[in-house]
């Protein structure tokens, strides 16, 4: 009998992945969207994947509503929880974001264990497990960011604080669930849709040629397809119950990611920039640009992490970056999201 597993926010871009991942290896996956009218659009995004989606439903939930979720879970072997709330509201209020996302992220929970679940998965991010930057240690699944840290943008400590409520509340209440998170970087790659672009967003402005002068910043970059594969190693691996795992393959810095796109994609990857902002100027622009300002504590540093704990548990082997940022770039195109073609 095949087992049944429930994706939450069907169409996000890390879950349509996981969504593929699992129907590629013959599970009946079910997926949570907010409004079914985004079904059709889902599933034939999906498809360009997988060609037979039969064995796919969608269910309306949302995270912040008790509405949807004991039916979706009914039955289910395992949930991923990918999905994460968004806020409408202003950058500065803290817990307009906060509050989502733990909401969301308990909800969630709950109706799994309620649901007598085998295992879920969750998505967390690399950022959780980061220490303080002038400590100078390699990021392990052993640590925990701190949520007053300065380093930390809001939504970052929105993902400190859901996790944190997460293995919270499943040492409390878990029972007979299992539950493990993955800790992804900077997940960038291919693109199902043209909606929910996340981190994608820095490859498609790099294609438009923004920011004109590169700050020295970078990432721990992962492909979104390697992403999905270790949510299901979490999911099936005997060893992974109770478990965090870093997902990330290799840092690169913004200008590295620029040459990567000139590289890979020629005459349509001839806009991203080269030339480099000094770092003295972005301290000094950043209280006047709102998108800078959270950004000043990672200028020009290569804060350390290790994914060998997922290498070794989980048989994670990430794509070269190269490729990741070229199909992401590919995709960018194929979208109609990127238009300076030659």
């Amino acid at each position: 009998m095949k087992e049944t597993v429930l994706v939450t926010g069907g169409t996000g871009f890390v879950a349509g992945w996981c969504i593929a991942a699992l129907l590629q290896r013959g599970y009946l996956v079910r997926t949570t969207v907010r409004d079914l009218s985004k079904e059709p659009a889902a599933r034939a995004a999906i498809a360009s994947i997988v060609k037979d989606t039969s064995n796919l439903s969608f269910h309306a939930a949302e995270l912040l509503d008790d509405r949807g979720w004991a039916e979706a879970m009914a039955g289910c072997d395992y949930v991923l929880h990918v999905a994460s709330p968004l806020s409408n509201a202003p950058a500065g209020d803290r817990e307009a974001f906060v509050r989502p996302a733990r909401q969301g992220t308990l909800r969630v929970l709950k109706a799994a264990v309620d649901a007598r679940v085998k295992r879920v998965v969750m998505t967390s991010a690399a950022a959780t497990a980061r220490p303080p930057l002038e400590l100078n240690l390699v990021s392990d699944e052993t640590m925990w960011a701190d949520p007053h840290d300065p380093q930390f943008d809001i939504y970052r400590v929105s993902k400190i604080l859901a996790e944190r409520a997460a293995w919270e509340f499943m040492e409390a209440n878990g029972g007979a669930t299992e539950f493990s998170t993955v800790l992804p970087g900077a997940v960038f790659g291919p693109l199902l849709t043209a909606g929910n672009l996340g981190s994608v967003r820095i490859i498609r402005d790099l294609l438009l040629g923004k920011p004109k002068f590169l700050p020295r910043l970078g990432f721990w970059v992962v492909d979104v397809r390697d992403i999905a594969d270790m949510h299901v190693q979490a999911m099936i691996s005997p060893d992974a119950a109770g478990q965090r795992f870093i997902v990330a393959g290799e840092f690169l810095w913004l200008e590295e990611i620029a040459k990567a796109l000139r590289q890979g994609l020629g005459a349509r990857g001839a806009k991203a920039p080269i030339r480099r902002m000094p770092s003295i100027l972005v301290r000094l622009l950043a209280p006047f640009l709102r998108d800078l300002r959270p950004l000043v504590p990672l200028i020009g540093r290569k804060f350390g992490l290790t994914s060998q704990k997922a290498r070794k548990l989980l048989g994670f082997s990430p794509r070269p970056s190269s490729l990741t940022i070229t199909d992401c770039g590919k995709s960018l195109f194929d979208h109609d999201l990127v238009r300076n073609k030659p």
